[in-house]
């Protein structure tokens, strides 16, 4: 059906990207762990595989390996950073360290081969280059035998490698990230070229397929589904009722951490509009006195989730007759949950696991092959609203990682407000499609201020906008200063109690895009 490239992966922070880039040139791919079997990889049936990169180094004891026999399989084969190391390791070449290290931009010059040949960014008056993004201290000083070199640098003698005979090809760089220009070029002959994918991977052809599984391995049972008003839900809980009707439940629990009015705009656009078979669960009070006291952020989070596994459990113990329950995971949490990312962990994943087993349903998770970018372009598609779709990221946790410190009820509706304006003016002025991600962040400090002629000693609030093209790094969004001010005018106007905002300018890294 269709064409498909396998990324084994080797612990890299950015193996996500890779698998985003090859999904945006409409080619099916999956991430899995970098020693698969043979027999799997023979079952998965890739026309290309890629090696992603990783912290480790080749020559230690304990390193990752990969299965040799990939190397056997007559598939064409990209290794990235460590990915290419490990290649020339297996193949009879030599890694070794150097204190001569490269992290960051570096040029690239003498491209070469299929995928290299005439994807330049300059010449400078002197030789033509490409500008690439290292992340390296071990090379590759030795090739294996039947390769050669097809890029280097003063640092990197061999920055890429070619046997073309067997179409295996190695780059110390990474193409996947935005600061290598060419890299989607790179990766698209890799995939389209060299792999001889077809680009048939779009959206409104998997919802049709998508909708008719669902029908094929639902049939007439019933499906309950937690549906939380955000995208991946919703898209899910469209497809599927798309496919069986009434036949799905819905289950909304408002857990009072929600943006502004949302429980209210959650039932009328769901239920009303949408005409979904839908049950809210109103649980504010239950989390609230669950949260009272905790500060940490990572105990917050870890009662939200089980808090939401108590309640749904609850309630869906009620529909008897039941056989399956819905959820709107996403790729990136499958990769996670499956542990084939052997990356470090940043902070803990906020999501629903445990359900399935405590329930005895079956599992029916119509997104778990898709990117958050393919779910949107797969809501269009399925006709739901444009401002839906694109709404920006909300934490799982909700407001109370928006929440320094303890979460009170009096907190929740200070910030509730605060972030409303704020994303009112945004759309207003137009801005709001112009940031990824733009939310207000209550501080539990108080300051004093003057207003009229009285004295006042209230809280804060931080306004944070910033621009991102994959979420892994963001750069703070440069608003203009008399829209900021004007925003923390109406809050300070407006909302009781709160008499200062800050304005945040961190980019990531280092910090994280939410405060907690």
């Amino acid at each position: 059906m269709y064409d498909k490239i396998l990324i084994l992966d080797f612990g890299s922070q950015v193996t996500q990207l890779i698998a985003r880039r090859v999904r945006e040139l409409n080619v099916y791919c999956e991430i899995h762990p970098c020693d698969v079997s043979e027999d799997f990889i023979k079952k998965y049936n890739p026309r290309g595989i890629i090696l992603s990169g990783g912290p480790n180094s080749v020559y230690a004891t304990d390193t990752l390996k990969v299965n040799e026999s990939i190397f056997k399989l007559n598939i064409p084969i990209l290794g990235i950073c460590y990915g290419m190391q490990i290649m020339a390791s297996t193949l009879g070449g030599v890694v070794t360290g150097s204190d001569s290290r490269e992290f960051g931009y570096a040029e690239i010059f003498n491209c070469q081969s299929k995928l290299l040949s005439g994807i330049i960014d300059g010449d400078k008056n002197r030789e033509p280059f490409m500008q690439v993004w290292m992340s390296h201290g071990d090379k590759v000083t030795t090739l294996p035998s039947g390769f050669r070199v097809i890029a280097s640098n003063e640092s990197c003698p061999i920055a890429a490698m070619a046997d073309e005979t067997r179409n295996f090809y190695g780059v110390q760089f990474h193409p996947e990230v935005t600061h290598t220009k060419q890299g989607t070029e790179l990766l698209r002959r890799f995939v389209i070229e060299i792999a001889k994918c077809t680009a048939n991977w779009t959206m409104p052809n998997y919802a049709d397929i998508a909708i008719n599984a669902i029908k094929q391995k639902v049939g007439k049972d019933k499906v309950i589904l937690a549906l939380s008003g955000g995208v991946d839900s919703s898209v899910a809980a469209v497809m599927i009722d798309k496919a069986i009707g009434k036949n799905l439940i819905c289950i909304f629990v408002d857990n009072g951490l929600l943006r502004y009015q949302e429980a209210e705009q959650v039932m009328s656009t769901y239920q009303k509009h949408m005409g979904l078979n839908l049950i809210k669960i109103d649980a504010k009070e239950e989390f609230y006195n669950n949260l009272a006291g905790v500060t940490d952020p990572e105990q917050k989070r870890k009662i939200v989730g089980r808090l939401f596994v108590e309640i749904f459990q609850r309630e869906a113990g009620k529909l008897s007759d039941a056989k399956w329950l819905a959820q709107g995971t996403i790729y990136p949490d499958v990769i996670e949950s499956a542990g084939s990312n052997k990356a470090h962990t940043i902070k803990s994943h906020h999501n629903v696991g445990g359900l399935p087993e405590s329930l005895h349903l079956q599992l029916l998770e119509p997104l778990r092959e898709l990117f958050k970018d393919e779910v949107r372009a797969l809501g269009l598609s399925l006709g739901l609203p444009h401002e839906m779709i694109f709404r920006h990221p909300f934490p799982g946790p909700g407001l109370c990682v928006r929440i320094l410190g303890e979460v009170k009820s009096e907190y929740v509706e200070l910030l509730q407000k605060a972030d409303a304006i704020f994303i009112e003016e945004l759309r207003k002025a137009d801005l709001y499609s112009k940031t990824s991600q733009a939310f207000a962040v209550f501080l539990p400090v108080k300051s004093v201020g003057v207003m009229g002629d009285g004295r006042t000693y209230d809280y804060v609030v931080a306004l944070r906008a910033v621009e991102t093209n994959d979420f892994m790094t963001a750069s703070v969004a440069n608003l203009p200063f008399t829209f900021i001010t004007m925003v923390a005018n109406r809050i300070i106007n407006e909302v009781k109690g709160i008499n200062r905002v800050v304005y945040d300018i961190s980019g990531k890294p280092p910090a994280t895009i939410e405060w907690e």
